[in-house]
């Protein structure tokens, strides 16, 4: 089988340096006071992650209207000394929070806190959807965000008493799932003095573990046609609907013909709103993913021409637009190192009885053979997973200009999947909010290691270069156009 070129790339840095092999060296590592310090400061501030991330939990505000949950982050930074500059990149959501004290390395912790559509679920332990509403956490972001905003107030906290040189920022990235905030952020140059960045996601599981992700590009496909009634005199319509149809039949042949693991999926986002009409109008929404950015971009050409022939047949046209593209992640094995150990320092999650009780009563709602509760409370092994994960994430292109590492906290039922009503019901309890706090603690004692040794992010940085290739330039997989400010927002008619 042939080998992706992120692939190629990896198994090139593992024999060119020592970093993919062994953990890296510390020069001047923090002392066990700082670090006693640092948890103190962030344990002190578990009360405000907990506001914050039940808060936006509620506000459940889907990609790139999340301004409510935005302003509660600002607000805290704000409060905690840090300057604020917001609206970055074209993103009203979007925002860039900055600690500066003298020269020094500069330090990155990201922040999400978009909702998913569909998912609106009550806090319960039995699938309770939520009348009314139309979105709901099922990916975390709600603790996302709160608990990177709880580590950079517990670091700062440590860097002012101690007189820490350096600047740590905090970035607020909206609109992850399907919007590409990140994205913007980096083609905006945002990143590019940028030392390192340190970022979590929610899981049912503790794991420093790195891993490839998913590269994607994303759009949708918008069909015009020639509305008639269906039954008095259908020949003279055009239908917009058949366009749909017929391309969604082409692209689901293209499936035997692309490269293995390569995923194709859509959803019809409006397809006429009555049988009886001919609907002039309709719209279909694409994601093509593949662990190679060149396979996306072949892939996605090929599901245009399906689309092109569709319209074609049907006597309709299209028009396209790329809501969404991101690269795949590159793994910085000398930062994971990092990570892995102070996550160990923090260690697992405890559950009280009663949150012992409510996940036991979610996790009867999955598959038999899911994991024991109490591994919560454990950390996974340490790797670099380089076949590729399930998904796709816009902080993978930050990873191709800065080093990059992040980590998963068991903030879920063990055994529950992503983007499901458990993730939602879960993310607004105590159990979510304990796992945040974790992870705010391993993001900060890891921001403070970056501080304070050098050689750690030249290590970092010589990784890097080695894994994506010396000639590397980077290009946006969504080329030029500007944030898809209303791609969350249903379309009824020729544009968004």
């Amino acid at each position: 089988m042939k080998r992706s070129s992120v692939h190629i790339a990896l198994l090139l840095a593992a024999m060119t340096t020592g970093a993919a092999s062994a953990a890296p060296s510390s020069a001047h590592p923090i002392r066990d006071a700082d670090r006693a310090e640092i948890l103190k400061a962030v344990e002190a501030d578990a009360p405000q992650i907990s506001d914050a991330a039940l808060k936006i939990w509620g506000f459940a505000e889907v990609g790139f209207q999340e301004y409510k949950s935005s302003a509660l982050l600002q607000d805290q930074l704000k409060a905690a000394g840090f300057d604020v500059k917001s609206g970055v990149a074209g993103m009203p959501t979007a925002f860039v929070a900055s600690y500066k004290n003298g020269a020094g390395p500069v330090i990155a912790i990201l922040g999400e806190f978009d909702a998913l559509p569909g998912l609106a679920q009550a806090a319960a332990p039995t699938k309770t959807p939520i009348p009314g509403q139309v979105a709901g956490h099922g990916c975390g972001h709600n603790l996302f965000g709160a608990a990177s905003v709880g580590a950079a107030v517990g670091l700062k906290a440590w860097m002012v008493k101690n007189n820490i040189h350096g600047e740590l920022r905090v970035y607020g990235a909206p609109a992850e799932e399907g919007g590409s905030g990140k994205v913007y952020l980096v083609r905006a140059g945002l990143f590019d003095d940028v030392d390192a960045v340190v970022h979590w996601h929610p899981n049912d599981a503790n794991s420093a573990a790195q891993s490839v992700s998913m590269a994607n590009i994303s759009g949708k496909f918008r069909f015009h046609g020639v509305s008639a009634h269906a039954a008095a005199a259908p020949w003279r319509g055009r239908s917009a609907l058949d366009g749909v149809e017929i391309m969604d039949v082409a692209t689901n042949y293209l499936r035997e013909h692309v490269p293995d693991k390569t995923r194709i999926h859509y959803v019809i986002t409006n397809g006429g709103g009555a049988p009886n009409v001919v609907p002039d109008f309709a719209e279909v929404y694409y994601y093509v993913r593949s662990t190679d950015p060149a396979v996306v971009r072949d892939v996605w050409g090929r599901v245009e021409k399906a689309a092109q022939g569709a319209a074609l047949a049907t006597g309709v046209t299209v028009e396209t637009e790329i809501t969404g593209g991101v690269y795949a992640m590159l793994p910085n094995d000398t930062l994971g190192h990092v990570m892995d150990a102070n996550l160990r320092r923090v260690g697992g999650v405890n559950w009280t009885a009663d949150e012992t009780a409510f996940a036991r009563k979610v996790q009867e709602s999955v598959p038999p053979g899911a994991p024991a509760l109490d591994t919560a409370k454990t950390i996974g092994p340490y790797k670099v997973q380089e076949d590729g994960a399930g998904g796709s994430s816009d902080v993978s292109d930050i990873s191709w200009v800065t080093p990059t590492v992040g980590l998963g906290v068991a903030t879920m039922v063990p055994g529950t999947v992503a983007h499901s009503w458990q993730w939602a019901a879960v993310a607004g309890t105590s159990i979510g909010v304990k796992g945040a706090v974790v992870a705010a603690k391993t993001m900060a004692l890891t921001g403070a290691d970056l501080f304070s040794n050098p050689e750690l992010v030249k290590q970092a940085k010589a990784e890097l270069v080695a894994k994506r290739g010396p000639n590397f330039t980077y290009k946006a997989m969504l080329g030029d156009r500007p944030p898809a400010l209303n791609y969350r927002k249903a379309t009824s008619g020729g544009g968004e």
